[in-house]
């Protein structure tokens, strides 16, 4: 009975949890648990709560109190504790500031990589005690790098690349002993790269590149003995490189490219045979190359540019197989390039321009199967061009430029199909250039100028990508081939100092694009053709010393603006330039031979006849012109659709039916001015009808205006500016009719995600081109001039191919000589330059910045605010030393969405931020001006004006 009792009460004590020493532990571990995923999920809701998109499909399912089933976390086996917190590359955009660190005490990886998270980096990230990943690449956060971060223990990778951060790396980092990988480039980090990275025993990796680091590389980096990969590029370090670095036996890749290096290359870097990757590109280097570079076989990647190295090429890179990337170029090496190098199979970019190499091209190089780029100009190499390189027959760019090559352009390079870029020019190469050449449908730019090649320019008919082409300084003869106008994309064509004879092509009238234009020192005459009025991008020209007589086209690249030397030494040219006699505004007869008595007579009866149908049809027009001006205005009203288009009348009352009397379904788009409707006519034209905003007949003034602006833009023919069809002033609607274009706004596709991937680099810089010769033909080849005024992203409309069309001319304004040309500000705020707001004053300098703006908003993919706010205030008292107001990496500018430029295309993107940023330079100084008249400290004012004088 005894130990029954005793039974019932410890199973009635062991129910209550008073007497098992088993089931009370494992009860305590759930409750822990559950407060410890609840405090965490608790965290990560707050969090969540405080980013700026919360609704990706990341955080579908973030709820409950159990956050080891989220989406990007991971938890312990056992689900008490959240260990890794992966949200890499889900579109994160907001801060860290309400992530409670000390709520994960068990997180051992913490990813945020690759996100849109600003902000600085919290410093009491110190809690996370047990980390040892962090991750937080590729984010925009600011700020300095905690001291903090150096006191996490446990930390092997730590990854802050591809931020803004700015200030010292601390030197707190060196007590990371476990650290395996440290990253922190492409940064705005300065200083000195501190002495106790060399303390960091076990690191394998070390990326401090593309940051504004100074001062020399400490000999304590030459300790890691484990280091793989040492990558300094893109800094502003000095001194010379120091021995130790020697004993980093295991490195595969060393980089010092575009730093302030001097000094030679130290022996003991023979010593780091496992190199794949060696960049020593411009910096101030000496001597010789180390002499086993490649001992070990493993080297891949060689660049060495422009430096001041001298000497012959290593032995060792002659049977340097493992070669794929070679630079040596702009240097002064020496030696025979037909015995200092071997057969790279694997070998892809070979550049050694611009060194004193001599010799003749080894026959064997046409064995370089795999080479897409050869650049040896600005040498002393000789003899024949090799007709085996035509078999090397994946080379896009072949560049022999600048040597003495003699003979004929070999007849195979025709095979070399892929090829993008030819130049042979300044050489002694002779003959006719051969007809495969001109099968090369991919090339992109041809130079053959300065030899002796003869004969006449062969057909050019397959360069239908052709972009430059230079046949220059050579003796060719004959007319000019009809099918150069067929290269729709030229942009340059130089046929200057040969013998060509006969008239110009009118065909030469047919490029849209060409910019660059020389035909002086050849035998050409006759009269410039009447369609050059068509070539609205010209912007350089020289015919001079040629037979050539009449008229200047009518365009800006022949204007006021053209120099005398362009046009010199001509039989008989004439126009608006200094220098040049005024051509005759009347028909002169000039006294001829008897036997040309009939000649006469024709011309005098020809030219009666015309004036008698001249004086008749002007007969008519004002008769049916003062009927309509007797008639009363009322009468007028009943045909109220004055228009001008290509198939005839557009009737009033097809626009409403097309628009359902302008309902809001069919409208497009919605301005300041008015609203844009798609409208499909009868006929199934499709055209953009814009609705305006309070034109009334009550106002005279602005109707006055506004018919006055339409006649003017009836006028205007290019190809960049969108085609107006009509227009109709009524009471009830008052609305203009446009081509519509089906490729939308400019704003439109940069603001939408997946137009935006599609719109590349090369469409970019032809929407960017077709705006700058929209501009350049309104106020040069208009007259009077057009000013725009209100050039945005917005107004820049595309089609389906992305040729962009400048639209929207409610704020444009004609500059009359006879008129004033002030007036009340028009425009977007962010486009329109701030000086000219306050001025009041209209001429060109309005649609130039509001250019500068636009391509900056292509180039960056976003209104670029933010930049033209960097450069204000680097042009301001705190970096008044600086003498560039524009300091900003482009790199750091570019859209993010895209893929980088690269080769041509990335020296155009170059070019195209220069011309934005020129554009955009006035506004610095006048920003400059109105500080000054802010500032009370002298000192300040006196560094000021200093600044304003060196921008003169």
């Amino acid at each position: 009975m005894f130990l029954l009792v005793l039974m019932l009460a410890l199973v009635s004590s062991s129910q209550y949890g008073y007497s098992s020493s088993v089931t009370l532990p494992s009860f305590s571990a759930n409750a822990e648990n559950e407060v410890a995923q609840g405090k965490e999920a608790k965290a990560l809701l707050k969090w969540k709560a405080s980013l700026e998109v919360k609704n990706q499909p990341l955080f579908s399912s973030w709820s409950g109190s159990n956050p080891c089933n989220w989406t990007g976390i991971s938890c312990e086996k056992s689900g008490s504790a959240v260990t890794f917190l992966n949200l890499s590359s889900y579109g994160v955009k907001g801060t860290l500031h309400n992530l409670s660190f000390v709520s994960f005490p068990n997180l051992l990886g913490l990813d945020l990589s690759n996100n849109s998270l600003h902000g600085t980096i919290p410093s009491n990230i110190v809690n996370l005690s047990k980390l040892s990943h962090l991750d937080f690449s590729a984010n925009q956060f600011t700020g300095t790098i905690p001291f903090e971060i150096g006191l996490l223990g446990s930390l092997s990778k730590l990854d802050l690349s591809s931020n803004n951060l700015t200030g010292y790396i601390p030197t707190s980092l060196g007590n990371l002993s476990n650290l395996n990988i440290l990253k922190l480039a492409k940064n705005n980090l300065s200083g000195p790269i501190p002495q106790q990275l060399g303390m960091l025993s076990s690191l394998s990796e070390l990326l401090l590149h593309t940051n504004k680091l100074t001062g020399s590389i400490p000999s304590s980096l030459g300790n890691l003995t484990r280091l793989t990969m040492l990558v300094l590029c893109e800094n502003q370090l000095s001194g010379s490189i120091p021995p130790s670095l020697g004993k980093l036996k295991h490195l595969t890749a060393l980089g010092f490219f575009s730093n302030k290096l001097v000094g030679t290359i130290p022996p003991e870097i023979n010593s780091l045979t496992h190199l794949k990757f060696l960049q020593l590109s411009y910096n101030q280097f000496t001597g010789h190359l180390p002499e086993n570079i490649c001992l070990g076989g493993s080297l891949e990647n060689l660049t060495a540019s422009g430096n001041h190295f001298t000497g012959q090429i290593p032995k060792s890179l002659r049977n340097c197989t493992s070669l794929i990337r070679f630079r040596l170029d702009n240097n002064k090496f020496i030696g025979n390039i037909e015995n200092d190098l071997g057969i790279y199979p694997r070998l892809d970019y070979m550049n050694l321009s611009n060194n004193r190499f001599r010799g003749e091209l080894p026959r064997n190089w046409g064995q370089f199967h795999s080479l897409t780029n050869l650049d040896i100009s600005n040498n002393d190499i000789s003899g024949r061009i090799p007709p085996e390189l035509g078999d090397a027959i994946q080379l896009h760019a072949i560049d022999l430029s600048s040597n003495h090559f003699n003979g004929e352009i070999p007849k195979e390079f025709g095979k070399l199909t892929s090829l993008l870029t030819l130049h042979l020019d300044n050489n002694k190469l002779s003959g006719k250039i051969p007809h495969s050449i001109g099968m090369l449908s991919k090339l992109e730019k041809l130079n053959l100028a300065a030899n002796n090649l003869s004969g006449p320019i062969p057909e050019l008919i397959q360069y239908q990508n052709l972009l430059f082409l230079n046949l220059s300084k050579n003796k060719f003869s004959e007319h000019i081939p009809l099918q150069i106008g067929n290269l729709r994309y030229l942009q340059l064509l130089d046929l200057s100092h040969n013998c060509l004879t006969g008239e110009m092509p009118r065909q030469l009238g047919q490029l849209q694009v060409l910019v660059t234009l020389n035909l002086s020192h050849n035998k050409l005459s006759g009269l410039i053709p009447p369609t050059f009025d068509r070539l609205s991008s010209l912007m350089s020209v020289d015919l001079s010393y040629n037979q050539l007589e009449g008229p200047l086209p009518n365009i800006a690249a022949f204007g006021i603006k053209g120099s005398m030397d362009a046009y010199r030494n001509n039989t008989g040219l004439c126009g608006n330039v200094t220098g040049l006699k005024a051509c005759p505004s009347k028909v002169n007869i000039v006294p001829v031979k008897k036997g040309n008595k009939v000649v006469i007579m024709i011309s005098v009866l020809a030219a009666s006849i015309v004036i008698f149908i001249v004086v008749g049809i002007s007969l008519i027009f004002f008769r049916r012109l003062r009927k309509v001006q007797n008639k009363p205005r009322e009468a007028q009203k009943h045909d109220p659709f004055a228009v001008w288009s290509f198939d005839g009348k557009m009737v009033y009352e097809n626009i409403i039916e097309a628009t359902n009397d302008f309902d809001d379904k069919q409208c497009i788009g919605v301005g300041g001015y008015g609203s844009v409707y798609r409208a499909e006519l009868p006929t199934s034209q499709v055209v953009a009808v814009k609705k305006l905003h309070g034109l009334r007949d009550d106002n005279i003034a602005n109707l006055k205006s506004f018919t006055s602006e339409i006649h003017a833009l009836t006028e205007i023919r290019h190809r960049n500016i969108v085609k107006l069809h009509g227009f109709c002033s009524h009471q009830r609607h008052s609305f203009l009719v446009y081509e519509f274009l089906e490729g939308g706004s400019l704003w439109n596709i940069l603001n939408t995600e997946e137009q935006a991937m599609k719109f590349d680099w090369l469409k970019r810089i032809n929407v960017v081109k077709g705006i700058a010769s929209a501009l350049s033909y309104m106020h040069y080849g208009c007259s009077p001039p057009i000013i725009h005024r209100d050039i945005s992203t917005k107004n820049v409309l595309l089609d389906s191919e992305y040729e962009p069309h400048i639209s929207d001319f409610g704020t444009a304004r004609i500059l009359r000589p006879d008129t004033s040309n002030w007036t009340s500000f028009a425009g977007t705020f962010g486009y329109a330059a701030p000086e000219l707001a306050y001025t009041m004053e209209v001429n060109d300098k309005c649609d130039v910045y509001s250019f500068g703006v636009v391509t900056l908003e292509v180039i960056m993919g976003r209104h670029p605010s933010d930049i033209i706010l960097i450069s204000l205030l680097s042009a301001s008292l705190s970096s008044l030393t600086s003498t560039n107001p524009h300091h900003m990496l482009l790199k750091d500018m570019l859209d993010q969405r895209i893929t980088l430029p690269t080769y041509e295309v990335a020296e155009e993107v170059v070019f195209m931020a220069k011309i934005a940023l020129a554009c955009l330079h006035n506004v610095v100084i006048f920003t400059m001006v109105a500080l000054y008249f802010k500032i009370v400290n002298s000192r300040h004012k006196l560094r000021l004006i200093r600044k304003l004088k060196q921008w003169g």
